[in-house]
């Protein structure tokens, strides 16, 4: 029967160079086009827009209620 190594006896695969693998990568991957993020999120704005008109109603009611019952 064989022996059973211990988590520090295992042995630990070979290192690979770390500039080969850099190289080749910076080869393979494309260049990333620039986009214009207003024009990809622009509901991003109404969205926020609406939630801060209804923060701000919410907020408002808050009050009135708050004058109304004490």
């Amino acid at each position: 029967m064989a022996k059973k190594r211990s988590p520090r006896q295992k042995r630990m695969p070979a290192a690979r160079p770390v500039a080969a693998e850099a190289a080749s990568a910076a080869v393979a991957s494309p260049a990333v086009p620039a986009t214009d993020l207003r024009a990809e999120y622009h509901y991003v704005i109404t969205d926020l827009k609406r939630i801060g008109v209804t923060a701000a109603a919410m907020f408002a009611l808050l009050v009135v209620l708050a004058l109304i019952i004490t």
